[in-house]
């Protein structure tokens, strides 16, 4: 279930409760346990409130969902596109200390959300108004076509010599890259580009994404989930009461991966307890 996106400082909603469901099934005659029984089921389904913190992408496996590019400007700036496809540089207000690695957006504009081309190594960006961002022949980024081309195709390149970023090529082999912008105001903003013809500071971009969205983090919550087991499930499991150093020594080998082999020989322990 795709979640709205949120920034920084909005009001977050309460989620509904469910309780209709119930209410529905007590007024048509069901019994109101069954009513219980299915408003559980579709919070279930529902789920929790997603994490909504933002973090660094540190593989290109991790490139998917809502991202941020942050670029290697001397003002903290992102990719933005504006309703038209213009492609340009968003200065970025929710960054601490002006360290990159902090980075979230807050302006929808900001925002691309990345899908890897099935069966290829190459992503599409899409934007906040449901167009593509794209490079044509003389390296100028737009975002105003719905259907996807090779033009609207990347690789995510790891930079080797520095983790956490990365090189943005284009189906021409060329790299998304930053110059000085030609505007005489103070602080101005880069211009971005398609055309970098070789690995710089200047192409080294971060990649920001949503934390729920990155694969190491959903192992990591999945693996905790597993992890977790009640005093009572442990009990259940062997047949009987549990003594206090017991249930640590199987909640550990439950962490490090050899739970059966500890639960089985509880077990056997316990069967040589009752003969002797």
């Amino acid at each position: 279930m795709v979640k709205a996106l949120t920034f920084k400082g909005d009001k977050k909603t309460k989620k509904r409760k469910r309780v209709d469901v119930a209410e529905k099934y007590g007024e048509e005659g069901e019994s109101s346990g069954k009513g219980k029984e299915v408003a559980k089921a579709e919070a279930v389904i529902d789920g929790p409130v997603d994490d909504d913190s933002w973090v660094t992408a540190e593989a290109s496996g991790d490139v998917v969902g809502p991202i941020i590019f942050v670029l290697p400007s001397d003002i903290p700036s992102c990719i933005a596109c504006d309703t038209t496809g213009k492609v340009f540089a968003s200065a970025l207000e929710n960054i601490i200390d002006g360290d990159p690695a902090t980075a979230e957006p807050h302006d929808v504009r900001q925002v691309w959300v990345a899908n890897r081309v099935v069966g290829t190594e190459t992503f599409t960006f899409k934007g906040h108004h449901g167009r593509y961002l794209g490079c044509d022949k003389y390296g100028i980024l737009t975002a105003n076509t719905e259907a996807v081309s090779p033009l609207e195709t990347f690789l995510c390149i790891p930079t080797v010599d520095t983790p956490g970023t990365f090189q943005i090529q284009t189906l021409r082999e060329t790299f998304v890259t930053i110059k000085p912008s030609t505007s005489s105001k103070a602080n101005a903003l880069p211009e971005i580009r398609g055309d970098g013809d070789a690995i710089t500071f200047n192409t080294t971009l971060r990649i920001r994404m949503q934390a729920r969205f990155k694969p190491k983090l959903k192992a990591s919550k999945e693996e905790k989930a597993r992890e977790k087991i009640s005093r009572k499930e442990l009990e259940e499991a062997v047949g009987r009461k549990l003594e206090d150093d017991e249930v640590r020594k199987l909640k550990k080998a439950r962490r490090e991966g050899d739970y059966h082999e500890a639960l089985l020989l509880i077990k056997v322990k316990s069967k040589h307890d009752k003969y002797s």
